[in-house]
């Protein structure tokens, strides 16, 4: 079983995932910095593949990826990093990025890299729903590995519950139809969003992102799906934290203070 099925099936509710930009902030700490998530108990892991036009992100997510690629981070680079990472990496790992580095790459090619590397599945924010269904998830079935799509506030009921039928794993729910960042507190509109979606009783489990930062969005996060998806404020902290142990511990800390 894919591992991140078994992740959901175990446990139903509390799950944290850590998003960050491979590359970033040193070329080399791409192995490091999952090793530390993951003994600091972190329970899945998305690694971001660094793009020049990364248009659902914020500007501390656009920073990183700028300096991952001047660091010389590139998707065949990577996967480099990743071969041996199964020996010490239980935890589900993923990968996030932008379609056309992963079209330049070939996506067979992709999903082919992706298992010899450990890599569980996948998150694309631009790849257009109709070429999902079409031509890319049956290469990902052949191959076990999950596409994970993502709603938002304006995501209507159809499509949400066409999502669900045809996806595996877990849904991405965005916060809100901004792009990456931090916030203090999640507002009313917000708070009726993810009302709104628990109502619908979908099959698939789903992880809030976008905009965790603190312990109020991240209850809040936890309150009203299975878990949270947190990315800019960990990027944060590795560039203004010492070591990436360091950031790992202040990112942990500052969901319970």
């Amino acid at each position: 079983m894919n591992r991140i099925n078994q992740l959901f099936e175990t446990q139903k509710k509390g799950i944290l995932s850590v998003y960050f930009t491979a590359g970033y902030p040193n070329l080399a700490d791409t192995a490091p910095i999952i090793q530390s998530l993951q003994k600091a108990g972190v329970k899945m892991i998305e690694i971001g593949i660094p793009f020049s036009d990364p248009m659902a992100d914020g500007p501390v997510i656009q920073t990183s990826s700028t300096k991952a690629l001047k660091n010389g981070m590139s998707l065949k680079f990577l996967f480099e990093q990743l071969k041996d990472i199964r020996k010490d990496i239980q935890i589900p790992l993923l990968l996030m990025g932008y379609l056309n580095p992963i079209m330049q790459f070939g996506f067979e090619r992709f999903c082919q890299h992706c298992v010899a590397t450990g890599i569980d599945g996948m998150v694309i924010p631009d790849l257009p729903f109709a070429d999902y269904i079409a031509d890319y998830k049956p290469i990902a079935d052949r191959y076990d590995l999950k596409i994970i799509l993502l709603i938002t506030p304006e995501t209507s009921e159809e499509r949400i519950r066409e999502i669900d039928a045809h996806t595996d794993g877990f849904i991405y729910m965005v916060s809100s139809a901004a792009t990456t960042g931090t916030q203090q507190h999640f507002d009313e509109q917000k708070q009726a969003y993810f009302r709104r979606i628990n109502a619908m009783n979908l099959r698939n489990p789903r992880l809030v992102g976008f905009g965790i930062s603190n312990k109020e969005t991240y209850n809040a996060a936890l309150n009203n799906s299975s878990g949270a998806i947190i990315g800019s404020k960990f990027i944060q902290l590795l560039d203004n934290e010492p070591t990436t142990t360091q950031a790992v511990s202040r990112l942990l800390r500052s969901l319970e203070e």
